[in-house]
Formats: structure tokens, sequence, C-alpha cells
């Protein structure tokens, strides 16, 4: 999903973009990742691959690793070896959630979960072999061509889906075509370090942002069940509230990005119109 929107953002902008799926790259490969950058010799690469299932990896913590600390390493190294600097996407699952209100780059990480290890694991892998490393952290991500939760809401409810959404579990949403705007501005930029990158507002929990998805599809919402986290029974566990806030972002000249609910509405509109979506 974030990797089709960067691809498709940077190639209307004029940019070459070398592409690669899984199936063209595993990252965790360091011998084929080396052959594939220095190939390309890139300005910059832009890491949009993980395993994100979250609790697939709390089952298989060696894919975990291999995928989310030692493929960002890789692809840290490989940069450094081109010149080209990186940019790797971390998540809001670094943090533990207990605190209130939004974490910053001041909060310590306190991943709990194997996934969350994993990628805070890939970020410092990346940062250390490769001082020129941007770390992105984002959270709640959904957009075109997204399978998750929040990416399908809509149009599960359109096929008369009964749904659960999660009432007690908070973070704040990001488009992803928003998320690639901002890795492109941050590529331009250059500036090493840890970036939040997430749409504007206060964040919402999972029924909050389903609710709203549908009252912006024209949808019921009676279908939807509000659930609590621990009724789900789920291998890893997850933050409460994993909201995020960025302290570096005005400082070097970003603007904020658009109001998720705004955002929101321009997904679910281009669902409702697929000829606009192909358009784009």
């Amino acid at each position: 999903m974030v990797g089709r929107a960067v691809a498709e953002y940077c190639s209307l902008n004029g940019d070459q973009v070398f592409s690669f799926d899984h199936q063209s790259l595993d990252i965790a490969d360091a011998n084929a990742v080396s052959r594939a950058i220095t190939q390309s010799n890139p300005d910059f690469v832009i890491n949009c691959a993980a395993w994100t299932d979250v609790d697939g990896c709390e089952l298989d913590r060696d894919h975990a690793f291999a995928a989310n600390a030692f493929g960002p390493e890789n692809l840290a190294r490989a940069s450094c070896d081109v010149n080209a600097g990186l940019i790797t996407i971390s998540t809001d699952y670094v943090f533990d959630g207990q605190q209130e209100g939004f974490y910053t780059q001041r909060d310590q990480p306190r991943p709990q979960s194997i996934y969350g290890l994993s990628k805070l694991e890939g970020e410092r892998r990346s940062q250390t072999a490769y001082a020129r490393t941007i770390v992105v952290r984002t959270g709640f991500v959904f957009g075109p061509g997204g399978n998750n939760f929040l990416s399908t809401i809509v149009e599960r409810a359109r096929r008369g889906e009964k749904l659960k959404a999660i009432a007690d579990a908070f973070g704040t949403p990001t488009y992803a075509r928003d998320l690639a705007v901002r890795l492109r501005e941050l590529a331009e930029l250059d500036l090493p370090g840890i970036f939040h990158v997430v749409n504007s507002g206060e964040g919402t929990s999972f029924e909050g942002f389903a609710r709203a998805a549908l009252d912006l599809g024209g949808c019921s919402s009676t279908n939807v069940e509000s659930v609590a986290t621990s009724s789900l029974k789920r291998p890893a566990p997850r933050p409460r509230n994993s909201r995020l806030r960025c302290l570096l972002s005005v400082a070097v000249g970003l603007p904020p990005l658009p109001f998720w609910k705004d955002s929101l509405a321009n997904f679910v509109n281009l669902n409702s119109h697929p000829d606009l979506a192909a358009q784009k």
C-alpha cells in the first residue's frame, strides 16, 4: 500500500523510480539487496517493506527480525555503498501505549510485541550501519490497495458484513498518499534522524475511525459492534495508546499533514468512484 503510493507520487513528480515487490527483492537477503541497489544506483532509497502481521510476528520471531530488523540494516549498508540516502519506515508500536497524550521523539520506546521489538531493532541497526538514515515512525495507515481493517471497512460494510471495531485502542490515522508526499519531502531535505509522520488531529480509536469512515461512505454504522481489546484474545499485545506527534517537522519547515478526517473523506471518495482512483 505505502510502496505503491510512494512509487506513484514520485513518478508523477518526475523521478525515475525503481520499484521492487517481495517477489523481486527480499530485503532480508543481503546479497540480493546489494545487487539491486548497486545496479539501480539511486539517489535515495525509501524502504516501505515490512512484515506487518503483528500476530504472525509474535508466533515467528525469526521471520519478524529477518524482515523488520535485518532487512533495513541490509538496505542501509547497500545505500552507504552507493552514497544514497535512506528512509526506513517504522511504527507506533515501538511504544508501550501506557502514557496519555502523544508520543514524541523524546519518549523512550518500550515495545510490547515481537513486531514492535523487530521494528525498533530495524531502526537501530539501520542508523548504526549508516549515518545518513532517516527513520519515519507512523501508524494507523490506510489507503488504496490496503488490506487492513482501516482500508477495507467501507467495502466490507457495503457487502453487509458484521464488523467489530476496537473501542479502547487509540492512534493517529495516516493516509498512505499523504505519507508518500512527506517521505519525498524528507528525501529532499536529507536530514538524518527520527520523524513521526501522521495526519493532523487528536487521533481516534479503531471504532472512531470505522464510524467516521462509514458515515463518509453513506453506510449505516449499526453493523459495527464495539469491542474491547481484551475480548479478542490475540497472540500479540498492542499499545492502548500509540498516538504520535513530531517535534522536528515544523522546525525543519514541514507543515502539518492534512486533518485525518479530510484525508479519510478523500479516500472514501476514491473508493466510491473507482474511475477517479484510476486517473490519480
